[in-house]
């Protein structure tokens, strides 16, 4: 059996740009993620906690250190610029590795620069 588990978050960034008439996806700067684990055209999920949206789409790189956080195409209808938002990518773990399997969680500050690395989340902990 495999579980559909957490791989990378990158958790409170500010969205920096949206851009509606893009075919679609969101740039995220490289360097996150490279920190996180996430790779161009993987499938992620976007929460939005200004608005509570929930969408999927694709990543595509953008340019290392600028801190672009760029929601394109008809996703830019859910996200606007200055909005937080949480950005997940999932694996599938098999069951005998569940237990040892640990994401990479990059808690972001107000400009899209990591301020911690972590590998589990605390438990009952407002970040």
């Amino acid at each position: 059996m495999f579980r559909h588990m957490m791989n990378g978050k990158i958790h409170r960034a500010v969205v920096t740009e949206a851009n509606l008439n893009y075919v679609g996806s969101i740039t995220i700067d490289e360097d996150l993620l490279d920190a996180v684990g996430m790779v161009a055209n993987e499938k992620v999920q976007i929460v939005n906690n200004n608005n509570g949206a929930r969408l999927e789409t694709y990543i595509i790189p953008g340019q290392r250190g600028s801190g672009v956080i760029c929601l394109n195409g008809a996703a830019a209808r859910l996200v606007q610029k200055g909005d937080i938002v949480i950005i997940i990518s999932y694996c599938l773990v098999a069951e005998e590795k569940v237990q040892s399997h640990q994401p990479k969680v990059a808690i972001m500050d107000e400009h899209n620069r990591i301020k911690e690395l972590i590998y589990a989340e605390p438990a009952l902990t407002i970040m």
